[in-house]
């Protein structure tokens, strides 16, 4: 990780392994307007903006923000010449993920108890067929 701060530009072979991601995935994120490298001739060169953009996408996706969210949030930052906008979009989308969380969170609880539930019922029958368990 210590060369990649020395670097200014990057393959897609370089960012893919340094990610573990695909090519694939990088060029996908490319067509979605995250990533904008530079060509040489079939080749493409990413910048370190790509590679931060990169990184700030896997993040995103990974608390659970849509690529178009995330695009979104580049988008205003890039329009801003400062970025408290950006920022405070970002935390509303933020709060509104981390209540869907909580919300998940609670249903899972309530499934989760309903299964140990059944779970036990079913333990209680079998245990009465074998006879481990009075009637």
């Amino acid at each position: 990780m210590q060369q990649v701060a020395h670097k200014t530009t990057f393959t897609i072979s370089e960012l893919a392994q340094e990610f573990d991601i695909t090519t694939r995935a990088l060029r996908f994120y490319e067509d979605q307007g995250l990533l904008s490298p530079e060509r040489d001739g079939q080749r493409r060169i990413y910048s370190r903006r790509d590679r931060v953009r990169l990184l700030l996408t896997l993040r995103g996706k990974r608390i659970g923000l849509s690529l178009l969210e995330i695009h979104e949030l580049f988008s205003l930052y890039d329009a801003a010449s400062d970025d408290e906008p950006q920022l405070m979009e970002f935390v509303k989308k933020l709060e509104k993920r981390e209540q869907h969380l909580r919300s998940q969170m609670e249903d899972l609880h309530l499934v989760l108890t309903e299964v140990g539930q059944l779970k036990a019922q079913c333990e209680y029958f079998m245990a009465r067929r074998t006879g481990d368990v009075p009637a």
